[in-house]
């Protein structure tokens, strides 16, 4: 080789931090997304989602067909007809709080009708069964029924023997579109369903991070690229590429949710027993709000995955990587509650904890996107964020270094003891 030519190779500078994160993540991206494994990773949710949309249909039509609000009625014949008629009279005014009165056969076909031991033997579906008179009802059943149901017999049993009014009065009605505190209320709806799929997200896709590093461990890939390229890099361009793949599995699941929302809306309005379309606006507005969102799963998935990184780069095997990441996960878990529990609670200590901690802020900040208007405590979060994602990278790529790689000063300092050659022994004389 000419001196020209090696030359040229000592004035090759050696890539940048951000080339090299750049080229590691290309190739951990490309890699992952046209696996074989990729594709079953994505159908995999689609299931427990069909799954539990059929339980919840089957659940739904179980409990409407188990549960009964009948009270059945007891009295004498004319009695029976008047409370009927009286139902009848007060439904316009009671709506769906109107008991729903059937005749008991048994009580019509015996003098000696005994409506407690009826009920101890089953009583078929009824509630509780009225019986007496209509200046002395008696509703005969279990506490909480006989509390919830005690105030609306006696106004049809009033309405039934005339000591009520015959008429009532038609309210006149003036109709806001909304109030501060039906806002509020309902903009509570969509912070918890924000945070829901925010921690749903990030813990189905965080667990694409654990086994990454173990298995380079494994096939000494890890070794080639600690030699060319600085462990912070190699850290950060993983990370990075998981994030790029999770966002290629929410736009697949995203599309798909949409095709069958499309396709059948009010089957999944039915099942869900909720009309996304009617979900309340955040305070923000829905366009800054789903751009924070975005952001704030993107640092949630950093955080998170820069945990799960380590732990992958730290265990032996995958058995030992699963064994570690409970922790974390249990972690996770709990913070999520600690943010879900302080849901417009914005200003108190147990708030405030739940935003300066870095695994629990992006869910808190999501929730006050939802509730306040306020837009420059979610650039200082979100710098606060990026920060912790830097040191929980920059703290990860070390210990990995030093523990594992053992390149570190305190890796050479424990060669240099542990390996030092005893001296040569003197030539004799």
């Amino acid at each position: 080789m000419s001196n020209f030519d090696q030359a040229a190779i000592a004035a090759k500078p050696r890539l940048s931090y951000f080339q090299a994160a750049w080229v590691v993540a290309r190739r951990d991206f490309v890699a992952v997304l046209f696996s074989r494994a990729f594709l079953f990773f994505l159908i995999g949710p689609l299931f427990p989602v069909l799954i539990g949309g059929l339980a919840g249909s089957i659940g739904k039509t179980t409990s409407q067909q188990a549960v009964s609000v009948e009270i059945g009625l007891a009295m004498s014949a004319a009695d029976n007809a008047a409370m009927e008629a009286a139902a009848e009279t007060l439904r316009p005014q009671l709506g769906g709080a109107s008991p729903v009165l059937k005749r008991v056969p048994e009580a019509e076909s015996s003098s000696e009708f005994d409506a407690r031991a009826f009920l101890d033997t089953g009583g078929r579906s009824y509630v509780a069964i009225l019986t007496g008179t209509l200046e002395e009802p008696k509703l005969v059943g279990t506490q909480s029924q006989v509390d919830r149901w005690k105030g609306r017999i006696e106004l049809l049993a009033a309405t039934a023997s005339a000591s009520a009014p015959s008429r009532y009065p038609d309210a006149a009605s003036e109709i806001v579109v909304s109030s501060g505190a039906s806002d509020r209320y309902s903009r509570v709806r969509t912070a918890q369903a924000a945070q829901m799929v925010l921690f749903l997200l990030t813990i189905l896709l965080g667990g694409m991070v654990l086994s990454n590093l173990a298995e380079e461990k494994g096939n000494k890939i890890i070794e080639i690229l600690a030699a060319a390229l600085p462990m912070d890099a190699v850290f950060m361009g993983k990370l990075f590429a998981m994030l790029g793949v999770s966002f290629v599995g929410i736009a697949v699941w995203g599309t798909t949710g949409w095709a069958f929302w499309a396709v059948a809306e009010d089957a999944i309005v039915t099942v869900t027993q909720t009309n996304f379309r009617e979900l309340p606006g955040p305070a923000i507005g829905w366009p800054m709000f789903i751009a924070l969102g975005i952001i704030y799963f993107s640092m949630a998935y950093l955080l998170l995955g820069s945990l799960f990184l380590t732990i992958g780069a730290m265990a032996s095997s995958v058995r030992e990587v699963q064994t570690m990441s409970m922790p974390v996960t249990m972690l996770q878990i709990m913070v999520f509650f600690l943010s879900a529990a302080n849901i417009g609670q914005t200003g108190t200590p147990l708030e405030l904890t739940s935003v300066v901690f870095p695994l629990s802020s992006p869910f808190a900040m999501m929730a006050r996107a939802a509730l306040e208007e306020t837009l420059w405590t979610h650039a200082v979060a979100l710098v606060w964020q990026a920060f912790a994602v830097f040191i929980l990278i920059k703290g990860g790529s070390t210990l990995f270094r030093k523990r594992v790689m053992k390149s570190g000063p305190g890796g050479a300092k424990k060669r240099r003891f542990w390996q030092r050659k005893p001296p040569a022994a003197e030539p004799a004389e």
